[in-house]
């Protein structure tokens, strides 16, 4: 895991790579134990393509969250 100032600059790295992949319904920061780290939810599985186990050094967890939509 990373530092927070590190995780914030790897999502912003990652949301920019992953700007309009089919499936990719967020990125965002998680954190653990041990630091911080990049969460990416797609909506299948099989979005996963293209998705990097780490950027910069700081650890992408992926999430199959389905779709996500604004509640009302």
């Amino acid at each position: 895991m990373a530092e927070l100032e590190k995780a914030r600059a790897a999502k912003a790295r990652l949301r920019s790579d992953l700007a309009g992949q089919p499936g990719v319904c967020g990125v965002g920061i998680t954190h653990g134990r041990d630091g911080y780290g990049v969460r990416v939810n797609l909506r299948r599985e099989s979005d996963r393509d293209g998705v990097p186990g780490q950027v910069d050094g700081v650890p992408v967890d992926v999430r199959v969250s389905g779709s996500i939509r604004a509640g009302g």
